[in-house]
């Protein structure tokens, strides 16, 4: 039996937020865009009917845009809200929209990363949960959350092209729910109740698509192929995934699907975080690297989420649930790398350094 038609707002009018309007409006739902005081050049182009500029297809004429000061009138009756902004505008988007939340209806998050409050590095759910209860004037609602992962590239999804997404909520009914709201022909949704497992995996994918971007620029820079250390790497990137979310609660098989390796496979192939590294391993140092890739507007996720991933493993020893760091060698060289906490000596030195952190312990030939 087909669900009720319900009001959806998106909250970010980027490539993901602009996406997700498609397989809800296909739906029959009312799809409202809200975009953020940075989105403004983006709602301009779809509102003239041109391609959105960072998926390259048109919005949905039945999708409804907000500019940034109509958030209360973009959320007011909604039933289902997406949380699609950048990791580094999530926490300023969240607490404006605390005071215009309901506690009966459901808050969707796209957002891949970390988030440092005060001096503690959260997940995701944990980090909504708190801004919305310091944000809004009476403690704030208590929403029930969905985590959307996956290997779901903003522009395919938009072009109708076929993809599958993980829906993880804590209750089966809002996951169902979900499901329903979003499931097209073309867009697959996988339930899962591991929150957890989906988030670690999103925020993580984006850390280890930079050590897998490396040894293509690798390729590029010398002539010669790197897929054997692409391989160990990827391979090593999927274990360290599994270690994190297992001490964070999660659990293996959510990273050995979809939501890990899936996502990691296709930011592999054609994420910006992947471009970045593929832009380091052939010659430009990560600072370069970084202001190039900011200059065309590109936003790459996994730098800040490094960081932040290094903060989280050693607030893990500090407390006692990890001994140290020598499960997540690759983890740390590229949080390292990136971080600047080892100097960056050039091409040559990186093939060394990766294959140091992704390939199994050796023994001495002969032995």
């Amino acid at each position: 039996m087909s669900r009720p038609t319900e009001t959806i707002t998106i909250l970010g009018a980027g490539a993901m937020g602009s996406a997700l309007a498609i397989p809800a409006a296909d739906n029959g739902h009312e799809v409202r865009l809200w975009g953020t005081w940075l989105d403004d050049g983006l709602l301009d182009a779809v509102e003239r009917g041109h391609p959105h500029p960072r998926t390259g297809i048109p919005l949905d004429p039945r999708v409804k845009t907000y500019r940034s000061g109509q958030l209360a009138e973009a959320l007011d009756g909604a039933t289902y809200v997406v949380l699609a902004v950048a990791s580094d505008g999530l926490v300023d988007v969240l607490r404006k929209a605390a005071g215009h939340l309901r506690a009966e209806q459901v808050l969707a998050v796209t957002t891949k990363g970390f988030v440092r409050l005060g001096d503690r590095i959260l997940l995701l759910p944990d980090a909504v949960t708190s801004v919305l209860h310091e944000a809004a004037p009476d403690g704030g609602p208590d929403l029930e959350l969905v985590a959307i992962g996956g290997p779901c590239k903003a522009n395919e999804v938009a072009a109708r092209r076929p993809t599958a997404a993980v829906h993880a909520s804590a209750s089966a009914d809002v996951t169902e729910r979900s499901r329903d709201l979003f499931a097209t022909e073309f867009y697959a949704v996988e339930s899962s109740d591991d929150l957890i497992g989906v988030e670690v995996a999103a925020a993580l994918k984006n850390v280890y698509a930079i050590a897998l971007g490396i040894c293509q620029g690798l390729a590029e820079h010398g002539g010669e192929p790197y897929h054997d250390l692409q391989a160990a790497a990827f391979a090593r990137a999927v274990s360290e995934m599994v270690r994190l979310a297992g001490l964070l609660g999660g659990r293996p098989e959510t990273v050995a699907g979809l939501a890990g390796v899936g996502d990691l496979e296709v930011t592999a192939l054609s994420g910006r975080n992947r471009v970045y590294g593929t832009r380091i391993g052939a010659g430009e140092t990560p600072d370069e690297a970084l202001r190039a890739m900011q200059a065309a507007d590109q936003t790459v996720e996994g730098v800040p989420a490094a960081k932040l991933a290094r903060e989280l493993v050693d607030q893990l020893i500090r407390f006692g649930a990890l001994g140290d760091w020598s499960g997540l060698p690759l983890l740390r060289q590229i949080a390292d790398l990136l971080g600047g906490q080892e100097p960056y000596t050039g091409v040559g030195d990186l093939a060394g350094a990766i294959a140091r952190a992704a390939l199994p312990v050796r023994s001495p030939a002969g032995r």
